[in-house]
C-alpha cells in the first residue's frame, strides 16, 4: 500500500457502541484512517463527535447527502475511499444507494438493510456499480471459525448431520435497557424482528460460513417476553439444508445474566466441533475413537493461512474487536488492490452475504405468522 485508505462514516455519534467499535477496529491494522463524517442527524451531535475525534470542521458534514457531493467533489488524492454506514437499519439503503451513486465503496453494518425488497435493489445497484461492499458479519472473521470451515471443507468431519448454534444475552430483560435498546425493539427503525434482525441473523451466517450448507426449509418461533414490546425478544429456528443436514438456531436478548454467549456445534458422521465466543481461541474436536482434542490458534494443527487473520502470539487472546479488524483489514487491502488495477480474492462478508441474511429474517417472520410453520427458504 502506498498510502492509508481513507475511511468516511455515517451514523456512530455520541453514545453509540457500534460506531465506536468500527472506528477502532478499522484503524487497528493502520491501513485506514477516518478523515470525514457525518456522525449524527443533530448537527452539533455530528460536530461535537468530530471534535472528539480531532477531525477538521470542514470534513465534519451536517448530513451523509452534503457529505457525498462534498467529498465527490474533492481530488481523488484527498477524497474518502468507502463510508461506513453504522445507523439504525431504517437508514442503511438510503446512505448505502447514495455512497454508490456516487462512486464509494461501502461498509455497512447488519442486517443489511430495512426489509429483504430493499435488500435486493441494493444488491442489483452493487452488481451494477462494480463496487466493494462489505456487511460486518464480524463473528466470521475469527481465527478458530476459520480453521472450523478449513476442517468442513477438508472433510475431516465427514457427512454434516446436525448444526446448532445459540446466541443468548440478557441485555434486554428489562423494559428499559438504555439508548442502545431503544431503536433495536422498534419496528419503524429494526424492521420487521428485533432479536432475531439482531444476532439470530449473526447465527444463520455463522452456520453459512463454516459448513457451506444451504438451507431448504425452515420452522420459526419468535417470542416477545418484556412486556409492551411488538418485537420478539427470543427465538428459536430449526434448519432443514439441502443434502439432508439438520440445524437449531437459539437466540435470545432476555436470557438472564448471559452476556455474550455465541456457540456453533457441527456435527458429522465421523467428527463434531464445537466453538465459544466467549473463549474464542479455542477450537473442540471430537471423535468416538480418540480423545477430545482442543485445537488453540497459533499452535500445530491448525490451518496455515491463520497467520494471516492472527495479530499476535498464542496465549495472548485475541477477541471481538481483533476479529472486527480482520474485516476492516481484508476490506482495505481490497479496495487497495481496486486503486492498483490489481487482483484480490478477499475473504470478508460481501452484499451477497446481506442480501441472504435479509433473505434469512423474512422466511422466519413467514414461518412465525404461518399455520403450516414449516417454510421453504429459496425465493
Amino acid at each position: 500500500m502506498k498510502r492509508k485508505i481513507r475511511m468516511g462514516m455515517v451514523g456512530g455519534g455520541p453514545g453509540a457502541f457500534i460506531g465506536g467499535v468500527h472506528r477502532m477496529t478499522a484503524r487497528l491494522d493502520g491501513k485506514i484512517e477516518l478523515v470525514c463524517g457525518a456522525f449524527s442527524s443533530d448537527p452539533a451531535k455530528s460536530k461535537s463527535m468530530a471534535e472528539e475525534l480531532f477531525l477538521p470542521a470542514k470534513r465534519c458534514y451536517d448530513s451523509y447527502d452534503i457529505m457525498f457531493e462534498a467529498e465527490s467533489r474533492l481530488p481523488p488524492g484527498d477524497r474518502m475511499d468507502f463510508v461506513s454506514i453504522v445507523t439504525p437499519n431504517v437508514r442503511h439503503f438510503d446512505i448505502a444507494m447514495k455512497a454508490l451513486d456516487h462512486g464509494f465503496h461501502v461498509v455497512c453494518d447488519k442486517p443489511m438493510t430495512f426489509d429483504f425488497s430493499q435488500a435486493q435493489c441494493l444488491h442489483k445497484k452493487v452488481m451494477e456499480s462494480g463496487l466493494l461492499f462489505c456487511v460486518t458479519y464480524n463473528y466470521t472473521a475469527y481465527p478458530m471459525v476459520k480453521q472450523a470451515k478449513a476442517m468442513v471443507a477438508g472433510g475431516v468431519l465427514g457427512e454434516l448431520r446436525k448444526i446448532i448454534a445459540e446466541y443468548s444475552l440478557g441485555w434486554l430483560a428489562a423494559p428499559n435497557a438504555g439508548k442502545q435498546a431503544t431503536w433495536r425493539v422498534d419496528p419503524l427503525q429494526a424492521g420487521s424482528t428485533a432479536c432475531m434482525g439482531d444476532i439470530g441473523t449473526h447465527s444463520e451466517n455463522l452456520i453459512r460460513y463454516v459448513t457451506g450448507l444451504e438451507i431448504e426449509a425452515l420452522c420459526s418461533d419468535l417470542s416477545t417476553f418484556v412486556k409492551g414490546r411488538t418485537l420478539d425478544d427470543d427465538g428459536s429456528v430449526m434448519l432443514r439444508f439441502k443434502g439432508g443436514a439438520k440445524g437449531l438456531i437459539h437466540a435470545s436478548e432476555v436470557y438472564t445474566g448471559e452476556e455474550n454467549r455465541l456457540s456453533l456445534k457441527v456435527c458429522g458422521s465421523k467428527g463434531s466441533i464445537v466453538w465459544n465466543q466467549e473463549t474464542p481461541d479455542e477450537l473442540t474436536v471430537k471423535t468416538n475413537d480418540a480423545p477430545m482434542q482442543v485445537l488453540r490458534r497459533g499452535w500445530a494443527g491448525t490451518f496455515p493461512e491463520l497467520g494471516k487473520f492472527t495479530r499476535i502470539p498464542a496465549g495472548h487472546p485475541e477477541g471481538f474487536l481483533e476479529a472486527f479488524a480482520n474485516i476492516y483489514n481484508e476490506f482495505a487491502t481490497a479496495v487497495d488492490a481496486r486503486l492498483r488495477n490489481a487482483t484480490y480474492q478477499a475473504d470478508f462478508p460481501t452484499v451477497d452475504d446481506g442480501l441472504h441474511g435479509m433473505l434469512f429474517l423474512k422466511r422466519v417472520i413467514e414461518s412465525n405468522q404461518s399455520a403450516s410453520k414449516w417454510t421453504p427458504f429459496a425465493l
